[in-house]
């Protein structure tokens, strides 16, 4: 394995971890709203915005072209994992003002 190889595994691994490390403080921010507890809903959304960042990093050094690789599947899924997990964290953004409405509304 050539030392590119592993650098690129290094960056893919990293943007899947923050993107489910993001996708995961998303959900317990649901959770957390779910049970009427808003504050720390956005506390966990800001924590998941934290991982987001640390996930664009990754990203970024694929895009700049860090590593000369062509993108190969673990790349491509790795982008999805990013991806995805931001449009689960903007639909729970939106859930979760629906819940503050519900709640305002009691």
């Amino acid at each position: 394995m050539t030392e590119q190889t592993l650098e690129l595994e290094k960056i893919v691994f990293n943007l899947v971890l923050h993107a489910g490390n993001a996708r995961a403080k998303a959900y317990e921010a649901l959770d957390a709203a779910e049970e009427g507890n808003f504050e720390e809903a956005e506390k966990l959304l800001d924590e998941a915005d934290e991982e987001f960042v640390e996930g664009h990093k990754y990203q970024n050094m694929l895009i700049q072209g860090k590593v000369s690789e062509q993108p190969n599947f673990l790349v491509i899924h790795s982008q999805d994992h990013l991806m995805t997990a931001m449009a689960e964290k903007n639909l729970i953004k939106r859930f979760i003002k629906l819940y503050k409405r519900l709640e305002d509304k009691k």
